[in-house]
């Protein structure tokens, strides 16, 4: 009897809490699912476009020893002003423009949303696109609209800005390179939208170091216009900093809605540190372009799938079969790439793969020929 009282009460409060959050959690989020990462446990990482070079051993211990030097009962500072000397001495960034720094371009972008977004405001992008655009709109309550790239994933400029003129968006986030296709949209296309977009203009130049094209130099004609960085891509995946380049009256702004301390001591000590060796880092880009170069030469003598020409580190593949299928075998064959499948979508039967060192891209282009057979 005892035991069945206990059942039946703990039903009810399962039932009340069941109650509670379909009446609290806001539909969006309800709706949504959880960013999916994948456990990569003993198989080679190739989904999540990290650089495959750690430190060398002379560097990561001399890191180490830097690292030791910081006083971790001590909050950050605040305002991160060596960080953003140093970042402004590597990347050439002129003192007009502000610096805002996130933790991964991620928050940045959270942090814009909630500037400037909201109920019955509008977040607009050309899709396919980066998955956290829709992610972030839902998450703050504001509307995602996603303009259609054209098939061979191309900015189609007359309907974007067709969009822009029917929405008034309150952003507009162009990822440049983009992500998924990997390509740079049609520099005179974005001048057009910088010329009529009712907001904000967002370049997200994730990928930068891989193409080495950038609307920074546009940041003095177009106020409105803020370019976003991260170096995630370069090396620093684990400490995440992001950074958006912008006018001071938007820094001035966007410093009400970043929480405070949000770069702790010891991702400042290691930026700050990688910046002291930044032409090393820069050579481990330029190797990966090489690399990109000899994979998708490679996947072009491929049968049975479409390699797409890319800016960043990555290469978007269409198979020609099940992608879903491939995906599997390719795991089975110990390699784990990004699965993009989405039927009826321009992603249909795509996957996406980051390119490694040679080892790792030779491992993974055997391992694809086994797939497809």
């Amino acid at each position: 009897m005892v035991s069945r009282a206990r059942s039946a009460r703990g039903g009810k409060e399962r039932s009340r809490q069941a109650s509670c959050l379909t009446q609290l959690v806001r539909a969006q989020v309800l709706a949504m699912q959880a960013y999916p990462v994948p456990s990569a446990a003993g198989l080679l990482k190739l989904d999540a476009m990290e650089s495959p070079a750690p430190f060398s051993a002379e560097l990561k211990q001399q890191w180490l020893t830097r690292l030791g030097e910081v006083e971790i009962n001590r909050y950050p500072d605040p305002q991160c002003k060596s960080v953003k000397r140093a970042l402004r001495a590597a990347f050439k960034i002129p003192a007009a423009h502000a610096i805002v720094l996130g933790n991964g371009s991620d928050e940045l972008l959270q942090m814009l949303a909630l500037l400037v977004g909201g109920p019955g405001r509008v977040m607009l992008a050309p899709t396919p696109t980066f998955s956290m655009y829709p992610c972030i709109s839902a998450i703050t309550a504001s509307q995602f609209v996603g303009v259609p790239l054209r098939a061979d994933f191309s900015l189609d400029g007359e309907a974007l800005l067709a969009a822009i003129r029917q929405h008034q968006p309150a952003c507009v986030l162009l990822a440049y390179p983009n992500n998924p296709s990997g390509n740079c949209f049609d520099e005179a296309v974005i001048e057009q939208i910088l010329a009529s977009a009712p907001g904000l203009v967002v370049l997200d130049e994730a990928y930068f170091a891989f193409c080495r094209r950038s609307f920074l130099a546009h940041l003095a004609q177009f106020p409105d216009l803020l370019v976003l960085r991260t170096l995630s891509k370069s090396g620093l995946a684990g400490l995440r900093l992001g950074m958006l380049l912008c006018h001071p009256d938007w820094a001035a702004q966007l410093e009400k809605v970043r929480l405070p301390y949000n770069i702790n001591s010891l991702t400042q000590c290691s930026v700050q540190f990688y910046l002291e060796h930044y032409r090393a880092m820069q050579r481990q880009a330029e190797y990966i372009v090489a690399q990109r170069q000899a994979v998708f030469a490679r996947l072009t003598d491929q049968p049975g799938l479409r390699a797409y020409p890319s800016e960043a580190n990555f290469i978007l593949l269409k198979l020609e079969r099940d992608a879903e299928q491939v995906h599997a075998r390719l795991q089975q064959h110990g390699v784990l790439i990004k699965n993009l499948h989405r039927a009826a979508t321009p992603l249909e039967n795509c996957l996406r793969v980051t390119i490694g060192s040679e080892a790792e891209n030779n491992r993974f282009l055997q391992a694809l020929r086994r797939s497809l057979q």
